[in-house]
């Protein structure tokens, strides 16, 4: 049998003898809340969404559209190399083109010494007579 309740007292003891008050009212006024609050207006979302669009639109501007514009111009002048042009590879190295391939062109850096790079791996084209300065 349970032992006799006081009047007014709570229905729950915690294990130390302190009343449990289960926090019901916090419970219910959360959903209360959620509801009351309903979706945000066209307005409030416009406004929200119009600075993230901003910066969007200047990134695009000011980093993404130069770098696709040089990478568009770097596969013309890849396009555009031809046998005994003087180019400067990726790594500095400086020579002159002796056999295009589809992937790969074959530099001629010293009096027969040759080596084999990626078409992507040339940086600039030379004007001609520039290996003869150096």
């Amino acid at each position: 049998m349970s032992p006799a309740r006081a009047p007014g007292a709570p229905a729950h003891r915690s294990r130390k003898g302190r009343a449990f008050v289960p926090e019901l009212p916090t419970v219910l006024i959360s959903p209360a809340y959620a509801q009351a609050a309903g979706g945000a207006s066209q307005g409030d979302l416009l406004t929200t969404m119009l600075p993230m669009i901003a910066i969007f639109v200047v990134f695009y501007f000011l980093l993404i559209r130069p770098q696709q514009k040089k990478a568009k111009e770097h596969r013309a002048m890849i396009d555009a190399i031809e046998k005994g042009n003087e180019v400067v590879t990726s790594g500095g190295i400086v020579g002159r083109v002796a056999k295009l391939g589809d992937q790969y062109v074959t530099v001629e850096i010293a009096q027969g010494i040759e080596i084999t790079v990626q078409r992507q791996a040339i940086a600039q084209l030379l004007p001609k007579g520039t290996m003869k300065s150096l």
